[in-house]
């Protein structure tokens, strides 16, 4: 059996009593932190917590040689993710990978940055369209290279007037991408394209989802950029036209 359990946002405390229950059951514990990870806690401070020893994957353990995937034959393994357990593609490729290998699977769901960020803005979750991922910039033959899909994906939604949720690169050697430096990304590609002049469309920052003390802030995108987020994580809507509800509730909730 392989059992995916979701952590939560920020901490070892996220955790469901379902989940945590389904930890200390397990033969084997898994946790892997290149597709998300838990700024307020550390592998040391889920292990005291949970009681056991975790396991740390890398992402080729993950994605090219997922070998442990094995141990589910005959033992009872748990996968432990930041956020919900299937966000990402990556953890329903493994799962796709495990049917097939005839093992047993099943999920157990945790808090996600998909619900939180509609609940700390105010904007209403059906009225966000695809998501976008801002990753570094890399060098290739002497030049750096920007990806200009989120800028792609913004424009999208924008011409549907959905609301776009952009999450920000993790890297194990640049950091946590910031809010700043995501800003500073989409207008250098807006002024290359010059299609949605983003320089001056609202933005909205969410810092630290799931802690005690987030920060949520809505500024037009040029000067959002220059706003105090503090420490990780970060995530970026831009949103589209607003309901009056949403209106109000960013003026409330985001200082608009």
């Amino acid at each position: 059996m392989l059992t995916f359990i979701g952590i939560g946002l920020y901490d070892e405390k996220d955790i469901s009593i379902k989940g945590l229950e389904a930890v200390r059951a397990a033969d084997r514990v898994y946790i892997e932190f290149y597709t998300s990870t838990l700024s307020g806690t550390s592998i040391e401070k889920l292990q005291t917590f949970y009681g056991r020893r975790i396991n740390l994957l890398t992402r080729e353990d993950i994605e090219q040689n997922p070998d442990w995937l094995n141990y589910a034959k005959t033992e009872n393994i748990v996968m432990l993710t930041g956020g919900d357990a299937m966000v990402s593609t990556t953890h329903i490729d493994l799962r796709l990978r495990a049917i097939d290998l005839g093992i047993e699977t099943t999920i157990i769901h945790g808090p996600s940055i998909i619900s939180a960020v509609p609940g700390l803005t105010g904007l209403q979750n059906y009225r966000f369209g695809k998501s976008a991922s801002i990753p570094y910039p890399y060098t290739s033959k002497g030049k750096t290279i920007i990806s200009h899909t989120p800028y792609d994906i913004i424009t999208s939604n924008l011409h549907t007037d959905m609301h776009t949720l952009i999450f920000l690169d993790i890297d194990p050697v640049k950091g946590y991408m910031t809010i700043r430096q995501a800003c500073e990304l989409l207008l250098t590609v807006d002024s290359l394209r010059k299609e949605i002049d983003l320089k001056g469309r609202l933005a909205v920052g969410v810092a630290r989802a799931g802690s005690p003390d987030p920060v949520v802030k809505a500024l037009p995108l040029n000067k959002l950029m220059d706003f105090d987020f503090g420490a990780p994580l970060h995530i970026l809507v831009v949103p589209a036209q607003l309901h009056f509800m949403e209106a109000e509730a960013l003026v409330k909730l985001a200082e608009a």
